[in-house]
């Protein structure tokens, strides 16, 4: 290789290493740019959205357009709903077909569906349409429950939300940022309140305290307690159980609730079609 050939092939390892170097700069530029749009509340708000990034945000959620897993739900005394539920995360669509359906709707005998299909709710038993009101009631409540519960850490970070730091507690030897999550009420309305334990060395939801304000529990949260899978890069805390509890979190001798999501399945190329009558 002669001097002037030396010459333009270091001129050309120059280049490219230049061209990295900007290139790296660019992505760290770009990064603190988009790290510098968000405004945070406070640190419980910091928290709960480095929390959400940690197990999958409803971007990522998104792209993946839907999901399809075994639902199961199974009472102190032995009385269960086994359901298959398809959601499309677009329009918030959701579909449950019950196998089993021990406490939702008991009365009606066979193979129960209900859905959402972003405008209207439905109820069928057996294949034929069912339009009890109070049934629907039931489907209305039932539909877009399951749905949140299934996005409800990626939901934490919707509009109109209330975050409070509540600082550090112990328990059982590990330690947790608290949180608590509340929505904004309209009318003066009674909502919901999400009380999240977030372990300070795993980033995630250990447990977390809430309230159900459609039927009336304010004074005293249920205890929910999770434990995660690993399905297609998301953190998916698909073994819970819960009961009822104080606002400092202590077990009581109570029995628990436990509810079960196996068989999850994304981007399973669902059509609108299964959510219409």
């Amino acid at each position: 290789m002669n001097y002037k050939t030396r010459i333009i092939v270091f001129g050309a390892l120059l280049a490219i290493m230049s061209c990295k170097d900007n290139s790296k700069k660019e992505i760290e530029v770009q990064t603190v740019k988009e790290e510098a749009i968000i405004n945070f509340q406070n640190k419980g708000h910091e928290l709960v959205y480095h929390m959400v990034e940690k197990v999958g945000n409803y971007q990522k959620l998104r792209s993946k357009k839907d999901v399809v897993y075994t639902y199961t739900y199974t009472t102190p005394d032995g009385k269960a709903d086994i359901s298959t539920e398809k959601y499309i995360f677009e329009g918030e669509l959701s579909y449950g077909k019950y196998k089993q359906h021990q406490r939702t709707l008991p009365q009606l005998e066979g193979t129960m569906e209900q859905a959402y299909n972003g405008k209207d709710y439905w109820l069928k038993v057996n294949g034929k349409l069912v339009n009890d009101t109070t049934a629907l009631k039931r489907v209305m409540f039932s539909r877009p429950t399951n749905f949140y519960w299934f996005t409800m850490f990626q939901k934490l970070l919707d509009p109109n939300l209330n975050y409070d730091y509540l600082g550090e507690k112990e328990v059982n030897l590990k330690t947790f940022d608290i949180v608590n999550v509340s929505f904004e009420s309209k009318n003066e309305k009674p909502t919901d309140i999400y009380q999240l334990y977030i372990n300070k060395e795993t980033g995630l939801v250990d447990q977390f305290l809430f309230t159900v304000a459609d039927f009336g529990v304010m004074e005293e949260p249920f205890l929910m307690q999770m434990d995660y899978e690993e399905v297609d890069g998301f953190l998916i805390p698909s073994k819970r159980k819960y009961k009822k509890s104080t606002w400092n979190a202590d077990v009581t001798d109570g029995p628990w609730i436990l509810v079960n999501w196996s068989n999850i399945e994304f981007d399973n190329s669902l059509k609108k079609e299964v959510f219409m009558k």
